[in-house]
C-alpha cells in the first residue's frame, strides 16, 4: 500500500448531498478530480473522519471496493460564493484538512431487492463491518454503490464507535457485532467462516501500521487519557489486533444470525 492520503485543495463547490446528516458536498480540486468532501466541523466531529480513514483503507486493503480517500485542506474563502448560510458557516468551521472521497459518476444506490450480490462477496463486506463495528449498513441505509457493475463500499464515520468513549479494550474487541441482523446483506451472505478464514491473516501489523499512518496527528492529538497521536494509533492497533485473534465468538455470532435468515 502507498503511504500517505494525497491531499487536494477544493477550488469549487459544485452542490450538497443533503441526504446526508453531515451536509457532505460534492466539490472539485486541483488535481482536476471531483469528490464527495466530508467536514471536519460537522456536528459528528473529526472522530467521523478518522473512521472514515482507518476502516475505508482497511476495506481496500482486504480487496472490498472502497472510493480512494484524499485529505483535502479547505480554503475558508471557498464560503464567499456561497448563498446558503449554513453551508457558509460549515465551510468556515471546517478550515484546515477535512476529508474527500472520490466521486463516483453515475453510481446507483444499491437496492437490496433488485441487485445481485455474491455469496463470498456479500459474507466478506458482512464480516469487515463486524470487524470495525460499522452501525451503518441496514436496508435502510445501505451505504453501498452500484458503479460500473460493482459494489462500492462508502461512508464509514459511523465505525469504530468505541473510540466516543474509550475504555477496556480487550472487553470492546471482544463484543459481538450487535447490527448484524439488520445489516442488508445478511440474507445475501455466504458463511461468515469462510470470510473469516480468507480475511483476518491478513490484518497484519505491517497492515495496522500502513493505514493508521494515513490519519493526520492533528486528528489524534489532544485524546484524554493517551500521550500523543503514537499512543492512540497504537490503541486502535490494539483493539483490531484484539478483534481478530482467535477465538473469534463474534464470527460465530454472525454464522448464527446468518442461519436465522437462509
Amino acid at each position: 500500500m502507498p503511504g500517505d492520503l494525497k491531499t487536494v485543495t477544493p477550488i469549487r463547490y459544485v452542490t450538497p448531498l443533503r441526504e446526508g446528516g453531515s451536509l457532505p458536498a460534492i466539490v472539485e480540486a486541483d488535481d482536476l478530480g471531483t469528490y464527495v468532501l466530508k467536514f471536519r466541523g460537522a456536528g459528528q466531529g473529526v472522530k467521523t473522519l478518522v473512521a472514515e480513514i482507518i476502516a475505508g483503507e482497511l476495506g481496500r486493503a482486504l480487496g472490498l471496493a472502497v472510493p480512494d480517500l484524499v485529505l483535502m485542506d479547505l480554503d475558508p474563502r471557498l464560503a464567499g460564493a456561497e448563498p446558503d448560510e449554513e453551508i457558509q458557516d460549515l465551510l468556515k468551521a471546517s478550515a484546515g484538512l477535512n476529508l474527500g472521497m472520490d466521486y463516483l459518476p453515475g453510481s446507483v444506490g444499491f437496492d437490496p431487492m433488485a441487485c445481485p450480490v455474491d455469496p463470498a462477496l456479500a459474507a466478506r463486506v458482512l464480516w469487515f463491518d463486524a470487524l470495525v463495528g460499522n452501525v451503518d449498513r441496514s436496508w435502510r441505509n445501505p451505504n453501498l454503490l452500484i458503479w460500473h457493475g460493482r459494489l462500492w463500499l462508502i461512508d464509514h464515520g459511523a465505525s469504530l464507535i468505541f473510540h466516543h468513549a474509550w475504555s477496556d479494550l480487550a472487553t470492546a474487541a471482544a463484543r459481538p457485532y450487535g447490527h448484524a441482523r439488520d445489516h442488508v446483506l445478511i440474507g445475501r451472505s455466504g458463511p461468515p467462516a469462510e470470510a473469516d478464514a480468507a480475511l483476518a491473516p491478513l490484518v497484519t501489523p505491517d497492515l495496522l501500521d500502513s493505514v493508521l499512518a494515513r490519519v493526520p496527528d492533528a486528528w489524534l492529538a489532544g485524546e484524554a487519557g493517551f500521550d500523543g497521536p503514537e499512543a492512540v494509533r497504537a490503541a486502535y492497533a490494539e483493539y483490531l489486533t484484539l478483534r481478530v485473534t482467535g477465538p473469534r465468538a463474534w464470527v460465530d455470532g454472525l454464522e448464527e444470525t446468518r442461519a436465522a435468515h437462509v
